[in-house]
């Protein structure tokens, strides 16, 4: 493997790939925020998705400077591809790094692209902006290829290099370049797709098949509690059968599973196809916030106590457990609610930096000490600290106080005779 690797974007994704290619290869890893570069110059990863001790044994060249791109010939680009507030595909992020790349770019380099989008977006929307900024023509004087990212954050065991990588190219002798390169450092192996758009598409529907999958859950979660049956037991129940799927309710957030649906149902609609189901599972798992917030209400109001003012501990608001990403996180959303019907709500997260919780949602994260008990004590995100240390935590809530369960990791016998616990 003789090419020359460079990694645009060293976020989530970006890094563990970078660094991962910085193992065996010399890579360059560009990013346009400065801090963070300078950072990762320190071998300090805020995302802690990439150990010290592994940034410190890794060879790359981090640069904000586009100019150092000039030297590879081999481009990752990893950039986010998030939805606008009118859930449509936003590829400000894709298209802005295929501009800063087209400006640099070297006859005979290869473009990958691993960010999330629809079929046909590697060569209808970032192809031509690396034609018009390079002033050279793809299929001839470069090319390019895709290969859908499937990093887990907070995962330290389904890892960049132990994932099967999917890999496409434009014609069959870059796909076997593109293969080349990520085999090198994949130990899983690679899975040779016929085309850009089917790699595209595989991507695309990982996430969306786990949405529908989760908002089926979600939906019968709501059913099973106006028929007071508990959802968990039911599960444990159905979950001996054999082929019985071991998918749970709860939110859908993140940058993955709560946004690829709809860059593929943005690309059914722009074809003349109404995605029903997949829209369908989209609205249940979207309307799941709200459902949380006014069952809290229900379970006051059963207790005999006070809505208006009454005092509400939120553990947890990062967007899964044990990460400190807190993009599209639906956690804000209760608590959003729960401040409409007049409620006081306080948060702590253990994951979670204060600075971009202050900076994203205008929320000041509290220190486990500073928590004072509660009328209502909500298990919003289940880090292992909180379920480590659960019986602690439950303290932070009154003797007579709700106990709002969304993942279903509090046992029952754990719980005070005159709490009352409440769960999907």
């Amino acid at each position: 493997m003789n090419r020359k690797i460079a990694v645009v974007g060293l976020g989530y994704v970006g890094l563990p790939v970078a660094v991962t290619f910085g193992n065996k290869h010399k890579v360059i890893g560009f990013d346009i925020n400065e801090s963070r570069i300078e950072e990762l110059k320190n071998g300090y990863d805020r995302t802690n998705e990439v150990t010290d001790e592994k940034l410190k044994h890794t060879d790359i060249e981090y640069t904000s400077n586009s100019e150092d791109l000039k030297k590879a010939d081999f481009i990752i680009i990893a950039v986010p591809t998030p939805i606008d507030k009118h859930n449509k595909p936003d590829l400000f992020p894709l298209i802005k790094a295929s501009e800063t790349v087209g400006k640099v770019i070297t006859p005979d380099t290869i473009v990958v692209y691993e960010s999330t989008v629809y079929p046909g977006a590697t060569e209808e929307d970032c192809v031509p902006v690396l034609e018009k900024y390079s002033g050279l023509v793809c299929g001839k004087d470069f090319y390019v290829g895709y290969s859908p990212e499937r990093i887990n954050p907070g995962d330290k065991v389904h890892t960049f290099e132990t994932i099967t990588k999917v890999v496409s190219g434009q014609t069959p002798e870059v796909l076997d370049v593109v293969a080349e390169v990520y085999s090198s450092v994949v130990t899983a192996g690679v899975h040779k797709a016929s085309s850009i758009k089917v790699a595209e598409a595989a991507k695309v529907i990982e996430n969306t098949q786990r949405d529908v999958n989760i908002a089926l859950m979600n939906e019968l979660a709501i059913i099973f509690g106006k028929l007071d049956i508990d959802t968990n037991e039911v599960l444990k129940a159905s979950g001996t059968k054999w082929n019985f799927l071991n998918f749970k309710p709860g939110l859908v957030g993140g940058h993955c599973i709560g946004v690829d649906p709809y860059y593929l149902t943005h690309k059914a609609q722009e074809v003349g196809h109404h995605p029903e189901v997949i829209l369908a599972g989209r609205r249940i798992n979207d309307n799941m916030a709200q459902y949380i917030a006014s069952n809290v209400i229900k379970e006051l109001l059963k207790q005999g106590l006070e809505v208006q003012g009454a005092t509400v501990n939120v553990l947890g608001l990062t967007f899964k457990e044990n990460c400190p990403d807190l993009r599209n996180t639906k956690v804000i959303h209760i608590i959003e609610e729960l401040k409409e019907y007049g409620l006081k709500v306080t948060v702590n997260d253990v994951e979670a930096d204060k600075t971009e919780a202050k900076k994203f949602f205008g929320l000041d994260l509290k220190d486990v000490n500073e928590l004072e008990t509660a009328d209502v004590l909500l298990f919003a995100v289940p880090h292992k600290e909180y379920i480590d240390n659960v019986k602690e935590y439950l303290n932070l809530a009154k003797e007579n106080g709700v106990l709002i369960d969304i993942k279903g990791n509090i046992n029952s016998e754990d719980v005070q005779m005159n709490q009352k616990l409440w769960r999907l």
